[in-house]
């Protein structure tokens, strides 16, 4: 390989390094509406979060997507003025039509009623949350130390009928699928993927 090749070889692999796409850890503005959708979509596969409709906290659409999904801030804070420190404080979460229905229940305390199991994805992960009792996103306020979970990235099965999760276990420690808020109307199932 003489020099102008290899030349032409870093200039083309410096060029396509500089086109690369722009994550939401590279976009420098955290409370811009290209950020949000960057930090968003990242709760979900590339094949989801590409066609996911992304909403910000007030609800606003900042962008319209094609596929049924809709990725969005899951933090049950209000935005930091001047936008979210990382994507994990964002805690972004995506879920379809179904998954939106038993989030809405849950968010507002009503009855769950959907048609269908649901999964919502949180592959940036969460800050937090008392694993016994829903409500509790504080390690102050939880109800005992072992029941304070930070999880990483994990999906959750979202049930029609909490009842069919019964049999699964509680302890979050063990790598495996587990029961969050046993019991409640809300109960569901966490699903960690690393």
């Amino acid at each position: 390989m003489n020099n102008r090749s290899v030349i032409a070889a870093f200039l083309f692999v410096a060029a396509m390094t500089a086109c690369a796409t722009e994550t939401a850890e590279t976009i420098v503005d955290q409370s811009s509406d290209k950020w949000k959708i960057e930090a968003f979509s990242s709760a979900a596969s590339q094949q989801i979060a590409d066609g996911a409709t992304v909403l910000d906290k007030d609800g606003t659409v900042l962008r319209e997507g094609s596929n049924g999904w809709t990725c969005m801030s899951g933090s049950p804070k209000d935005e930091p003025d001047g936008g979210w420190d990382s994507v994990a404080q964002s805690q972004p979460v995506c879920a379809d039509q179904v998954g939106l229905e038993w989030m809405q229940a849950y968010m507002t305390g009503a009855s769950v009623d959907v048609s269908r199991d649901a999964y919502l994805y949180m592959l940036q992960g969460d800050l937090g949350t008392d694993t016994s009792v829903p409500g509790i996103y504080t390690e102050e306020d939880a109800t005992s130390p072992e029941n304070w979970v930070v999880s990483g990235p994990h999906l959750m099965l979202m049930p029609k009928d909490p009842t069919t999760l019964s049999e699964y276990p509680v302890d979050p420690n063990n790598g495996e699928p587990y029961l969050m808020w046993p019991g409640s109307q809300y109960a569901h199932l966490m699903i960690p993927v690393e």
